[in-house]
């Protein structure tokens, strides 16, 4: 007979048994390739609400200095791409997001390092294509780098226009007829990746959004309407067909809703869950100030 000490004890019944928790593996360091406007430093500030590490790179010429809000650690030229992914790896990043305003480079005049210099020909030909194309060669080239590749959405998952009004207006009843215009220019516009937007009023087509952006667009519009009493027409913007959504998503802000009011426009439609909003509440909150819609379109 076996001695007490040797006795075996019998597992615990499995329903004492303690569960298996899967504890989630914290996200990877970011680095944000910052551009000009809001879009880094909300991306910054929602890092740091979420507990998660990042670094903030400069491009110079686009982004402005605003150490008060995190822009930047570090600061390069857009042809600069071997420093570019030199300060990403020496700051730890794993990931890259590119978020704010960068203005087409002149690649005639574009001062490029040595790294720059190997993948220009890989930039060029998809800028000829167009600029989606452009910005699907970068993403490429971040990621043949190893590094992932990120949305702004998928940071800062609030920033996406949700479906139906944004504020008090909806699309009235009037406005269903420069709408589907409308729809007809920017889908045209996106198949030949030409722009993300058009204006359109009592369905005569007053612009249409190329190189010169949004904001520029509607300065136009305002100096075409001026004298003009009654508000008509609206600003649609869509992503492009085959959008590389990661990159350069339709986007707007405060600033877009008071250029469409100077425009005298009714309203703005964009995109639901395909349209960036940076500071969704600022901008439900001016839109009603002034009187104009903001609607997330379900397609």
């Amino acid at each position: 007979m076996s001695s007490p000490s040797c006795r075996r004890i019998p597992p615990a019944p499995s329903s004492c048994r303690a569960p298996i928790v899967a504890v989630p593996e914290p996200a990877p360091k970011l680095g944000i390739i910052a551009g000009g406007g809001d879009l880094p430093v909300r991306l910054a500030a929602a890092c740091r609400r979420q507990g998660r590490p990042f670094f903030v790179l400069g491009l110079k010429g686009s982004a402005v200095a605003r150490p008060d809000e995190g822009i930047a650690d570090e600061w390069a030229a857009i042809g600069e791409v071997g420093r570019i992914l030199a300060l990403l790896r020496a700051a730890g990043c794993r990931a890259v997001v590119m978020a704010g305003n960068v203005a087409r480079p002149d690649f005639k005049t574009l001062r490029l390092d040595w790294k720059g210099v190997r993948v220009l020909p890989r930039v060029l030909a998809g800028a000829r294509k167009g600029d989606d194309n452009l910005l699907k060669a970068l993403v490429q080239i971040f990621e043949d780098e190893g590094f992932a590749v990120a949305g702004a959405d998928q940071v800062l998952d609030e920033l996406l226009l949700p479906a139906g009004p944004l504020g008090c207006l909806g699309l009235g009843p009037g406005q269903e007829g420069d709408l589907a215009r409308a729809l007809q220019v920017v889908e045209a516009l996106g198949r030949v990746d030409v722009g993300q937007g058009a204006v359109v009023a009592e369905t005569e087509v007053l612009a249409i959004e190329a190189a010169e952006g949004t904001d520029r667009m509607l300065a136009r519009c305002a100096e075409l309407r001026a004298g003009w009493t009654a508000r008509a027409g609206l600003l649609l913007k869509l992503p492009k067909h085959g959008q590389e959504r990661r990159v350069d998503l339709p986007t707007i802000g405060v600033a877009t809703v008071e250029g469409a009011a100077r425009a005298g426009l009714a309203g703005i439609v964009g995109a639901a869950g395909a349209t960036l909003v940076v500071d969704r509440a600022a901008v439900a909150a001016r839109a009603d100030e002034l009187g104009l819609f903001v609607v997330g379109l379900q397609r």
